[in-house]
């Protein structure tokens, strides 16, 4: 590469743009007895300035995306199909079409307090809305910080220089550093969203993006907390904390060498093609080419883009994933709560725990499954049981799995990826039955 692109404009660019978006993400602020960051901020900002009328807000966008999805899809009007933003919108098949409604239909049905209790309860419905409201601030917020982080070059650097350590460990480019990190302070599906979003302009294959999608978004450092505080171990948080890092970085070293990960097609996204670059010529140092790579992404880098590619994602967010969020957590939750199917597929953990030595292994075996639904759903579970030990054990298990449908799997299906709810769930179990003995062992030396 020419160094042309090395000027002080494409290095202010750089150092100024990037400085911010690493603030914003990935600088972890104190609060409390914990941390957080300045995006996380942002979005309790917008949470406290919308107030009550957030439900109302979400109801609106929702039912507009039903209307206009299904009205997308029987007139075809060349207005929508013609302009991106709207495309990307209300253009849609036909099952999440269906998705689309069923999300309108509960989400009015839970903000005006009408219908059965199995859609508006607490454990079901109402969760989703919350979970969306939370979502919308998310989104409005990311959306126009993003492109500082991952557009100014900061994500060049890092890949040039820290390659030689993450791709030999996890098989991803060494840009794949900053998801990480961004998810351990921030949040777990806004990590996913960050990755989705480098998967579109390509600089992950199919295989790379799933991947970092299923073992890089762990759940932030406050969430984590507040799992130990619910479950009533939080004088151990260190331990708890430390087992999570643990066996979350030996699961990532082991799921990236095995089905179905390793088996995903290797293919950048087809209309874009392949983006990245972090091989060093022989004649350079990493250092120097790291500083090239990074001035020539933040070349390409103006507040048109910024605007532009902020309003793509909020438009696909709002419009085209939430409401599919909340009609498949909604229906998850229903399951998980009104039916014994957990119970009845959980009788196989139970042996495998009491294999193990852990305690009430059959009262805790349902915990360590219906995690696939919802992150916060074992910690609900296990609030009876006795051994501290088990707690910690279920407690750690829940936030090392992952694959979340209310919080990431449904982001991750509705994306291009070719990870579809049979491959998540055989991720999950992977995750559970891999982590379950890294766990237990961990919890013998430090209890």
């Amino acid at each position: 590469m020419k160094e042309k692109n090395v000027n002080t404009k494409n290095l202010l660019k750089f150092i100024l743009g990037s400085a911010f978006g690493v603030l914003m993400f990935l600088i972890p602020i104190p609060q409390g007895n914990s941390f957080t960051t300045l995006l996380d901020f942002c979005k309790n900002f917008l949470s406290d300035l919308f107030g009550g009328s957030l439900v109302y807000i979400l109801t609106v966008l929702v039912v507009i995306a039903a209307v206009m999805s299904v009205y997308d899809y029987i007139c075809k009007p060349n207005w929508i199909r013609k302009n991106h933003y709207l495309t990307k919108a209300f253009s849609t098949s036909l099952f999440y079409l269906i998705s689309k409604v069923l999300g309108a239909v509960v989400c009015v049905l839970v903000v005006f307090g009408i219908g059965p209790e199995f859609i508006t309860s607490i454990d079901t419905g109402a969760t989703m809305v919350d979970l969306c409201c939370t979502l919308i601030c998310i989104v409005i917020s990311f959306s126009f910080i993003l492109p500082f982080l991952t557009d100014c070059g900061i994500m060049e650097f890092l890949g040039v220089i820290l390659k030689p350590v993450v791709r030999p460990l996890f098989r991803v480019p060494g840009r794949a550093s900053v998801d990480l990190i961004a998810s351990w302070f921030g949040a777990s599906n806004a990590a996913v969203i960050l990755t989705r979003e480098q998967y579109m302009k390509g600089f992950y294959t199919k295989r790379e993006a799933g991947y970092i999608m299923t073992n890089f978004s762990l759940v932030s450092i406050p969430f984590c907390l507040l799992i130990a505080n619910t479950i009533g171990i939080a004088n151990l948080f260190p331990a708890f904390y430390l087992c999570i890092c643990l066996v979350g970085i030996v699961l990532a070293i082991i799921i990236c060498r095995i089905p179905p990960i390793s088996k995903l097609p290797d293919t950048y996204q087809e209309q874009i093609g392949k983006q990245i670059n972090e091989e060093v010529p022989n004649e350079k140092g990493i250092f120097k080419h790291a500083i090239e790579m990074s001035c020539k992404r933040a070349e390409t880098f103006t507040v048109k883009k910024v605007v532009s590619g902020g309003m793509e994602v909020v438009m696909g967010m709002l419009f085209d994933l939430i409401p599919i969020v909340l009609s498949w957590g909604t229906v998850a939750l229903i399951i998980a709560t009104y039916t014994p199917v957990f119970d009845w597929i959980s009788y196989p953990m139970g042996l495998y725990l009491q294999l193990l030595g852990v305690e009430e292994a059959f009262a805790v075996a349902p915990a360590t499954l219906i995690g696939f639904t919802d992150m916060f759903i074992p910690a609900l579970l296990i609030g009876a049981v006795e051994s501290v030990k088990t707690k910690f054990i279920i407690g750690v298990l829940s936030l090392v799995q992952i694959i979340y449908l209310t919080e990431v799997g449904a982001i991750i299906i509705k994306s291009e990826i070719p990870l579809k709810l049979g491959r998540l769930f055989i991720l999950f179990l992977e995750r559970t039955i891999i982590a379950i003995p890294l766990i237990v062992l961990f919890a013998n030396l430090f209890l």
